[in-house]
């Protein structure tokens, strides 16, 4: 079940992050192991769609810090899954607006100041329309 690379998380509160994720994004916990004083995961593994994604406390005493990190999470219907993570609890920070290179996306930001591109593929595109669409996405943008 897993691909060549796995994100890992290092977030203080991992065990409020895990259930976050579970609610928002439909993870599901295939392992979880606690440090030894039951108080913090040391690891864990959360398989979300057909990926598998690894969660921590963070361990300053074992050289380890919180990070901010930006995942993009691939879903069957990205206005839905946009509104499911809002509910959850996460802070939308771009609502869900289809792009120029064929992908419809929306973005969020969890409790725990990850932030998440959620994506839909909705349109197949030539490599010359993706080109086309993004001089044309730049020129709009450089209108006043």
């Amino acid at each position: 079940g897993y691909h060549t690379v796995t994100a890992q998380l290092a977030i203080d509160g991992a065990a409020k992050a895990i259930e976050f994720y579970v609610k928002a994004f439909g993870a599901e916990v295939v392992d979880q192991a606690q440090d030894p004083s039951g108080q913090k995961v040391w690891h864990a593994s959360l398989k979300i769609g057909d990926s598998m994604l690894f969660v921590n406390d963070v361990f300053p005493d074992m050289g380890g810090s919180a990070s901010q990190s930006n995942l993009w999470l691939y879903v069957n219907d990205v206005d839905a899954s946009f509104k499911r993570a809002v509910d959850a609890g996460a802070k939308p920070t771009m609502p869900p607006a289809d792009m120029f290179w064929g992908d419809r996306i929306g973005q969020v930001t969890d409790p725990f100041g990850q932030k998440w591109a959620l994506a839909t593929h909705v349109k197949d595109m030539t490599p010359a329309e993706q080109k086309a669409a993004g001089e044309a996405f730049v020129a709009q943008m450089k209108k006043p």
